[in-house]
Formats: C-alpha cells, sequence, structure tokens
C-alpha cells in the first residue's frame, strides 16, 4: 500500500488555484477599499468579510451538489474547471474597474507630484482628518499649500544616508487623500458598486468549487493514506500563496510609492496562474478513473468505505454532560483565536505600509516559509504530549507575537516583526471558524477607524488570549495521536 504521489500533487493544482486567489484577496482588496475608495476600516471589513458570509450556506451546498453530480468528467471536476473559469476572468474585469476608480481620483493619485498635492489641499484643507495613530487634525491648522505640496512619500535618513519613509506623508497625506477617495466615491458612487458586484460574482464562483476541491483527495485516495495525501494538499496551497506573495514583491505591492497603482498587470498575472494550473489539473487529473482506482484498491485491502447512512448511525450516541461542556468550549476557542487571527491577516496589508512602513509581502512571505518548516515539529510535538497542549503552546506564541506586535512602529526591527509571524463536528469547527471570520473584519475595522490603526495587534492579542483561557478547561476530545509513519505525515493538519 503505497501513495501515488505524483497522482495527489496533481490534485493538489485545484487547491494551488484556490490559495493562489485568496492570497491575492486577502493583501488586496483591502487596500483598493481604502486607499481608492476611501472606505473606513470598519466598511472594508464588511467588504473583506463577504466570503466568510457567502462561506456559511454555500459551502454546504455546493459540497452536497457534488456528492449528487454525475457528469461525464466526475463528481468534482465540473465544479472545479466552471468556477475556477469564472473567477478567473471575473478578477481581470475586476482590475478594470479598480482602474476607473484610479481614473475618478486622478486629480490627486499622482504620488510624489507637487500639482497633485496642491489639487489635493485645496479639497480638503478644512476637513477633519485622522493619523494612523487616532489622532485628529485639521489640514490647514498643520500645514500652508506650499508646505503640503512639498512633502514626498519618501525622504534621507539624515543618520543613515538611506531612504525611508517620511512619516509625514503617512500621517497625513494618506488620510487625507483617502477622505478626497471617499468625498469623490460618495459623490459618485457607481464604480464602487460595480466593483463591489464583481467581487461578489468572483467570491460565489470561488464557493462553488472549494468544497469540491477539498472532497476531491479523499475520494481517490484509500483511507489509511490520505494523512499522507493531505499534507501534500496542504504544501500545494501553501506553494500557490507563496508563488502570489512573490509576485507581490516583484510588483511592490506594499510599497508606499505604489499605494495608488493599478492592479491590471497583478490580478492578470494572478488569473493567469489559476488558468495555468487548472490546465494541468485538466490535462492530468481523470476523476473517475482515479475514482474507480482507489475504489479497486480499496477492495482488494478489504478498505470498505462507510455509506453516509452507516456514519449518520455511528454518530446517534448522545455527548455526556462533561464532552458537551467540553465541545462548546472548544468552538469557543475556535471563535476567538479566528477572532484575533483573521483580524489581523485581513487588515495586514494596509496596517505593514501604514504604521510599519514594511512591504507586506517580505514577511508574509516569510510567515508561509515557517508554516512549512514547522508542519513538521508540531506534528511531532501534538504526537508526544497531545493535542490541547500543543494548542495551547501554539496559542500562547500567537498572543505573545501579536503582543509585541502591538508595540512596532516603524524604524522598529524589521527581522523582529518577521519573527512576529513566524463529519459533524468538522461542519460545527467550520460554522464557528466561519461565523468568527465574518464578525471580526468589521469588529476590529470599526476600532481602528475610532482609536486608531494601531489598535489592530491588541485587538488580536486579547481574543487569542480569551482562546487559551476556554481551551484549558476543555477535558475531552484530547488524545495522543499515533506517531506518524513518516515524517511527510507530521504535515496534515486537516484531519
Amino acid at each position: 500500500m503505497k501513495l501515488n504521489y505524483k497522482r495527489t500533487i496533481l490534485v493538489g493544482f485545484a487547491f494551488f488555484l484556490i490559495c493562489t486567489f485568496w492570497n491575492a484577496y486577502d493583501t488586496i482588496i483591502p487596500k483598493i477599499l481604502t486607499d481608492k475608495f476611501g472606505m473606513t476600516q470598519a466598511n472594508s471589513g464588511i467588504i473583506m468579510a463577504l466570503d466568510n458570509v457567502l462561506a456559511l450556506f454555500m459551502l454546504p451546498l455546493f459540497g452536497t451538489l457534488s456528492d449528487k453530480c454525475r457528469h461525464r468528467l466526475g463528481r468534482r471536476t465540473p465544479f472545479i474547471l466552471y468556477g475556477t473559469i469564472v473567477a478567473a476572468v471575473m478578477l481581470v474585469a475586476l482590475s478594470f474597474v479598480d482602474g476607473q476608480q484610479l481614473k475618478n481620483i486622478g486629480a490627486v493619485a499622482k504620488i510624489d507630484d507637487a500639482a497633485s498635492l496642491e489639487a489635493l489641499y485645496d479639497a480638503e484643507k478644512d476637513s477633519t482628518l485622522q493619523t494612523p495613530d487616532g489622532e485628529k487634525f485639521v489640514l490647514a491648522d498643520k500645514f500652508s499649500k506650499a508646505e503640503f505640496a512639498a512633502i514626498t512619500s519618501q525622504k534621507a535618513d539624515p543618520a543613515t544616508g538611506k531612504t525611508v519613509k517620511n512619516e509625514l506623508y503617512s500621517n497625513y497625506v494618506v488620510p487625507a487623500r483617502q477622505h478626497y477617495a471617499h468625498e469623490v466615491t460618495r459623490a459618485n458612487p457607481r464604480t464602487l458598486i460595480l466593483f463591489i458586484a464583481v467581487l461578489l460574482i468572483i467570491l460565489i464562483a470561488m464557493a462553488t468549487f472549494r468544497s469540491p476541491a477539498v472532497a476531491l483527495m479523499p475520494d481517490v485516495t484509500m483511507k489509511p493514506l490520505r494523512s499522507k495525501a493531505n499534507a501534500i494538499i496542504n504544501l500545494m496551497g501553501t506553494a500557490g500563496g507563496i508563488m502570489v506573495l512573490i509576485l507581490g514583491y516583484v510588483f511592490a505591492t506594499g510599497a508606499v510609492k505604489n499605494s495608488l497603482m493599478s492592479y491590471t498587470k497583478f490580478f492578470g498575472l494572478v488569473a493567469a496562474i489559476m488558468l495555468i494550473a487548472l490546465v494541468v489539473f485538466r490535462l492530468t487529473v481523470d476523476e473517475p478513473r482515479f475514482v474507480r482506482e482507489m475504489e479497486e484498491e480499496s477492495a482488494k485491502y478489504d478498505l470498505d468505505e462507510a455509506t453516509p447512512e452507516e456514519m449518520a448511525k455511528g454518530e446517534t450516541r448522545k455527548l455526556t454532560k462533561g464532552e458537551f461542556t467540553s465541545l462548546i468550549l472548544i468552538l469557543a476557542s475556535v471563535v476567538f483565536w479566528f477572532m484575533g487571527y483573521n483580524a489581523v491577516t485581513s487588515k495586514y496589508s494596509v496596517y505593514a505600509g501604514n504604521v510599519l512602513s514594511l512591504d507586506y509581502n517580505s514577511t508574509l512571505l516569510v510567515a508561509n516559509a515557517a508554516a512549512i518548516v514547522s508542519y513538521i515539529p508540531v506534528g511531532l510535538v501534538a504526537s508526544k504530549i497531545g493535542r490541547k497542549k500543543t494548542i495551547l503552546i501554539g496559542i500562547g506564541f500567537l498572543a505573545l507575537s501579536f503582543f509585541i506586535a502591538s508595540f512596532l512602529r516603524e524604524g522598529s526591527s524589521a527581522m523582529l516583526m518577521n519573527c512576529m509571524f513566524v463529519g459533524k463536528y468538522t461542519g460545527f469547527y467550520y460554522t464557528a471558524s466561519m461565523a468568527a471570520q465574518t464578525f471580526t473584519p468589521y469588529f476590529s475595522g470599526a476600532l481602528m477607524d475610532k482609536v486608531g490603526m494601531t489598535a489592530l495587534f491588541p485587538y488580536a492579542t486579547v481574543f487569542v488570549v480569551l482562546a487559551a483561557f476556554t481551551m484549558a478547561f476543555v477535558k475531552h476530545g484530547d488524545s495522543k495521536p499515533i506517531p506518524a509513519k513518516s515524517k511527510l505525515e507530521a504535515l496534515d493538519v486537516g484531519d
């Protein structure tokens, strides 16, 4: 009994293209909403939560529909094929809508241009604005028109001679430009409406095949080998995310000078990567044949798969009071740590540029690399001390990282920031996590609007600490899993 690694990698291209999209979505869309449409952090959080709202009912729906599908290409492949094509095409269309909004604010959109800054000053000199740290100010009280027009996004550090971000630009020019974009959008909301409509189509398209893509691996892999196969799938997803971050690094999407860049080429390349992955998947993955071969191999080894009806009968035992309490505490922990973690992932690309003066691509690349490196040791630790203790240790590291990150500002060590990044019960888990990810972008955004962007990491720290508190009282459900037969199995984090 041996895992077909080549086949698993090819099946993993579906997860690869999914993660490619989500990494681009989580890093770029918040910047467009705040920089070009002038949205508050709270309102942009509402838009960022749309995918999770859709996921709450669309993932189970299309998972069930794919179960019942009898297409010649298989149960899962048609959803992956058509969903990816629609999402990729509409992603390119979204870039053109983004370009239209850039034209709408064109009078003030040229960074480091004196005429653009003069136009911005004339429009916003009497407006009450807010710095990233929450300080309220009126532009005309801070600068004359000539002084404002002379502000550049970068300056030379007198001590080192190196080029660094100008804090005057991030504290005063950026809020003024975002307020201008907000006023332009309010006066002519059609572009924003079109942007949200296209984005909604993309999110629906992605939701139609996320569950089928996840379900495909078990369909074509014998049960004893699924842990190893899931590890391969996780690595493929991480590879997709890393590719987008490298692309962002090449395009310098996190640079201050590019905060109002056109994303047409970037989104076009992301869509191309998705379609190339889809072509590889379609040309190499014969789902009906793979399923038949899996069933034949399972029969050979006398590995009968339980039917849904049989699985349902096995879950009729009622939970004891202690088990039910532990279930509630586990779900509460899931809610709390996703409230903290997703707040950071949905806002970090904006936070990194405005507060830290860092390219978010570099820190997120480190985070993805660290994830790959840590899979094996974390799996080995869990096999020795149990899942509960391992989770509590992980939550502790996450809380400490967020707490330290709360004090980091422009000029702080970039290396230190990088270090900070280093069945039905499954249904309950996803419901809890999706619910948390639905609300937290808005709640964290509203807090950032109220007291400043620096509230992001304290907010995340509080909820992660709450997750540790509830998890500490869990008394049931923990186990010391059988040690993985190979180091690869330690990368399986989805069982």
